[in-house]
This record gives C-alpha cells, structure tokens and sequence, in this order.
C-alpha cells in the first residue's frame, strides 16, 4: 500500500496508483517497471520511476529492466552504395552521430550487405550516388538488381529513408536514389523523411535529411534524448582533422611539369604539392579534391554583358558571407557548365524561348552540351535581375578530383598528380577545363592550391602483397598506378604485377616511361603492355592488348589476380569491361550471362574495382 506521506505523490494519485496496483498481473508490473526505469532516466526527475520500482519491490527487478530496455531499442540499418566514396564518408559520420545506448547501429556496404536480411529490418537509412547515365554504383549492382526484381520481398514492416547523391549535369540526375525509393514503397515500406536529391555541394543538403532522421527517430523512441545526440556529435567534431573537404589546406606547388613531348597534341601536367604540416595521410586509390577558380577573362565577360558592378556586394548562397560579386564569380559559384535546374530556375529572368526550350527535352538536352552560362545570357538574354539573384541561380563551385599518382609510404609530405589539360572549341568559342587550364597556364613554382583529401575504399590493393594484380589505364588513368607500384616497391610486395597503358604517341605521350621501365628491371612491374593508337594506320586500344593476352589474363584471374582500371567511363571503361567479359567467356567456355556474372562476383569479392570518370 502506497503511503502518501513518505511519497512524491498526491493524495490523488496515491489513490489512484493504490486501486490499480493490486489489479495489474505480474506480467503488467514488470513491463511497467521497465517502462519507468527508462522513462525516468531521461526526465529532470527520476523520482517517479524510482518510488514505483521501490513499492512494486520485485526480486527480479534489474534483470526485467534491462531486459525491457532492451526491447526498446532501435535497431538502424544504416546501408551505403558508393563510388567515389562520397556516400560511405557521409554514412559513416551520421552512423556515428546515431549511436547511443538505446540504439544498435548496423553500418555496411551495398556490397557486402545480405540481401535477404532486409525484410527483417526495421529501420533503413541508406545514402546511394548514382554514376554515369543513370547507374548506380558497382559496390550495389547486386542489391540493385535485387531490389528490382521479382525476388525481392513485402517491406511493409520496415521504415526507410534514402539520401540520392548525384550531378545535375547529368541528364538522369540521382537515377538511382529515385528508383530505389520509388520500390522500397512500392514493396510496402514507410519513408521515416522524404528523400532529398543532392547536387555537388551536398554538406547542407545532407545534414538537412539527418537532421529530420535524428527528429523522427527521437520521437519514436522515448529513451532517446536530445542531450545524448548532442554529445556524440560535439566528440565527433573535436577529433575531426584539421584539414578537411569544408576546410582545404593551402598546399604549395613544389614541381609543375608537362609530360608531352614536343609535337604532341596534348598537354599533361604533373604537379607535386607539398603537404608538410597538413596532417594528411593517404593510400593508393585515393584522390586529391582541387578547389579552382574560374578564368578571370571569362568573369569580365559575364560582368559585361550582364552590366553588374563587379564590386557589387552579394551573400553567397547557404552562407552568411558578403563578398564583391567579381569574387563570387572567380572563385564560389559555376559559371561553365549548365543543367536543367540552372535553367528552369533561370527561365523567368530570360526571355520566353527558354521557356518554350524547356519544353523540348532533345533540343534542350543537345542545347546544353557544350555551352555555359554566357551562352545562356547571350542566347536568352538580357538577364532581367539582380547580381544577388544571378548568383542565387548557380550551384556551388565543385572541387576537382584527381587520382594521387604517389605513395605516401614514399612521400610523406608530398602528394603528386597526373592532370591532362582540357582545350577544345565550341560554338564558335574557345572553350577550357576550369582546374587544368588554372594548373597549365596560371601556376607558378611556389604558388598554393586549397586541397583536401577524398578517401576512396572502393579502389584499393589487395591487403595480400602476394596477390597478383592487373592495372588498366590508358591516358592520365595511370595515376593511381603509378601510386599502386611505389607503395608495393616500398613495402616489398612479391605479387607480380601487370600493367595496360595506352595514349596517343609512343615518343610524346608515354608518360613516367623511364620508371616503368626502372620497375620492370627491378621485377616490382612483371608486365607492360601498351597501345599507341596513332602510331599505327588501325588505331589500337588498351583493350585490343588484353584481347590479345587473354589466355594469360584469365589465368590470372583464375590465380587469383585483382584486376583494376581507371579513366574514362563512357567509352573506354564500357569498352575495357566488355573486352573483358569476351576474355572470360571464352577461355572460361561461358555463355554471356554467365561470364557477367562471374565479373559481378569479382566486383563483389572487391577484386575487380573501377575508379571511373
């Protein structure tokens, strides 16, 4: 009997607690001692909780509560499909931000998730990018296609949401993220929060969509506290590096060399930074993220045309930051590349045609290769705004990637890069790469390039030094091999190893020739096969080599070899994987289907990587 003169009750409910408590079962009263404890432990006052465990007075107490708590606990699946690597970073920062003791996190790759465990899950976060036309990345073909297939199961037990990372550029923007929320619905599942589609700058956007999770789950869970969240995020961000994506190290420019011969029909640069005092580390198949500025010749222009003062004062989008409009246009915001959204949102400051092009989807899909924004202005001009709202319009300036072509076992305080430099002419105009032609014709010896490093787990060497490796990358695609060879000669790997390399001409456009060749001699290349395609009267690629080579090959690949390329993905990629299914189903004695298979089992077995562009 609950006495109210030594209890934090009323009268009231001292009375009311001594009509029901006699009524509850056994079962009841446990389940309410456990619901108590964890309500009490994130309320100001435990005191309540506390006085009812006291008076229900049951021997097994401790055990029943952790037991109940247990029972409340969320269990979050959260899953990441990356190519880059851009989705895995995100999914493992908010999977950290999640955590607390009323929560059990799963953290895994599409890669080496089990499918059939998904229809016993009860949360899903998942963060996909989608790559070149409309795919999604290599490490979730598998959960990809399972997911559309008629094998996959009802979900209707399971909460999700998805974060769609992508390019706008891209004419099938955030394909995958799209359809893959669009099935999970379609199989009976809820969405926590609705998907948000992520351009390149996509920080904001992303904390946006967690943010709303972290709400939605909270409320779902009364043990989970704000307070607790708070605390995990503040650890996070005290142990985070100094130098990061959001905040570039300014590193200075120690070589700056082009590797063409004299004739060549191309200009590649390689560049070596010093990182001294950055607190960087690297691994082969990472990348460096290049922040560049835009040509400043190509800003006038727009200043011109568009009559803005150049030190009109603007505030940059998702910042709180007033900066001249010259300088927003140089160094913030994208100026040469347009997508449907720049013009959809820009069609009611332009004149009526681009209206009428937005409504054409061929004529305007051909309309935007090729041009930028000083087409558009002068095209669908003039532009009737404002210099705050033209800034408005435009996304952030991304960084460039690039392929680290060094070892940092072998230089620590450097970082080299391979860069080819982009020149071409359209629509009457000299057109250039934004970073290459800055790297080409604008720095100096001594001068700094803001950088960061960009992680990639999803392009690296075997951790066995033993295992045997195959390398293709024509062109600039041989970076990260150059970086793959220095770090195995440091560690003294004893796999062999075999490189593909192919470019134009032999005598101008061989690029790091002599160390190939230092390697071969010192056994740490096994092989090198090249193709020069101009060199002969039938253009000859990388893969007519291994095509040539396939009994060889596909031994290797039966000894266990890891195979990996690198470069271009339209062409030369579609074409090297094709090449390379023909090689297996016919040293294998497979049909097509089946040779494809055993390619997405190598991918599966992260012994066929892609690090495409």
């Amino acid at each position: 009997m609950l006495n109210v003169k030594n209890s934090p009750f009323t009268e009231q409910q001292a009375e009311l607690l001594n009509r029901l408590l006699p009524e509850f079962t056994e079962k009841q009263q446990i389940w309410l001692t456990g619901y108590l404890s964890a309500f009490g432990s994130s309320c100001s006052d435990g005191l309540l909780a506390s006085q009812v465990v006291a008076t229900l007075e049951q021997p097994q107490t401790t055990a029943i509560k952790q037991s109940e708590q247990a029972q409340a606990v969320q269990e979050i699946t959260f899953l990441y499909g990356s190519q880059t690597g851009n989705c895995q970073h995100l999914a493992e920062r908010f999977a950290k931000q999640l955590s607390n003791p009323n929560r059990k996190i799963s953290l895994t790759s599409l890669s080496d998730y089990k499918n059939n465990t998904l229809k016993k899950a009860e949360y899903v976060l998942l963060i996909i990018s989608t790559h070149g036309e409309g795919d999604p990345p290599d490490t979730a073909k598998s959960f990809y296609d399972f997911i559309l297939s008629e094998r996959a199961p009802k979900l209707n037990d399971l909460q999700y949401a998805i974060l769609a990372l992508g390019d706008s550029s891209y004419e099938f923007f955030c394909h995958t993220g799209k359809q893959l929320d669009e099935r999970f619905a379609e199989l009976g599942a809820r969405r926590l929060v609705e998907r948000i589609d992520c351009d390149l700058d996509f920080d904001v956007d992303a904390e946006q969509w967690f943010s709303s999770i972290i709400t939605v789950l909270e409320q779902q869970s009364p043990t989970t506290t704000a307070v607790e969240t708070e605390q995990v995020i503040t650890s996070l961000e005290a142990d985070a590096p100094t130098y990061s994506r959001t905040q570039p190290f300014h590193a200075t420019v120690l070589e700056n060399i082009n590797l063409n011969g004299r004739g060549s029909n191309k200009e590649t640069r390689h560049l070596e930074l010093s990182i001294e005092d950055s607190g960087f580390t690297f691994e082969p198949g990472d990348s460096i993220g290049i922040y560049p500025h835009n040509n400043a010749a190509l800003v006038q222009q727009l200043l011109a045309i568009t009559g803005f003062a150049a030190d009109e004062q603007v505030t940059l989008p998702k910042q709180n930051q007033s900066i001249s409009l010259e300088a927003a246009l140089t160094s913030h915001v994208e100026i040469t590349v347009l997508t449907k959204p720049l013009l959809v949102q820009a069609a009611p400051y332009l004149n009526s045609n681009l209206s009428t092009l937005l409504q054409q989807p061929d004529q305007l899909r051909s309309y935007m290769k090729g041009r930028d924004l000083l087409d558009l202005l002068y095209d669908y001009g003039p532009f009737e705004a404002t210099g705050q709202q033209l800034v408005e319009l435009l996304r952030k300036l991304p960084a460039r990637l690039y392929s680290i072509a060094s070892s940092y076992k072998a230089n620590p305080d450097e970082v080299h890069l391979l860069i080819g430099t982009v020149r071409y002419e359209s629509y009457e105009r000299a057109r250039e790469g934004v970073c290459s032609i800055q790297c080409a014709e604008r720095l100096q010896i001594g001068d700094t390039l803001p950088i960061y490093v960009h992680k990639n787990s999803n392009f690296r060497l075997p951790t066995d030094p033993e295992a045997p490796v195959i390398m293709v990358g024509p062109g600039t695609g041989v970076a990260p091999f150059r970086s793959f060879l220095e770090e195995r000669e440091e560690i003294a790997a004893t796999g062999e190893t075999w490189l593909f390399f192919g470019d134009q001409h032999y005598v101008t456009d061989f690029y790091y020739q002599t160390e190939w060749q230092r390697w071969i001699k010192q056994g740490v290349l096994t092989k090198l096969d090249v193709a020069f395609s101009r060199d002969t009267s039938e253009k000859v690629y990388v893969q007519h080599r291994m095509l040539a080579h396939r009994t060889e090959l596909y031994e290797w690949l039966q000894r266990g070899a890891y195979i990996y390329v690198c470069g271009d993905e339209k062409q030369m990629a579609h074409d090297v994987h094709q090449t390379l299914r023909a090689i297996v189903a016919q040293e294998g004695s497979m049909d097509e289907q089946t040779a494809e298979q055993y390619l997405t089992q190598l991918m599966q077995q992260k012994r066929y990587q892609r690090d495409v562009y």
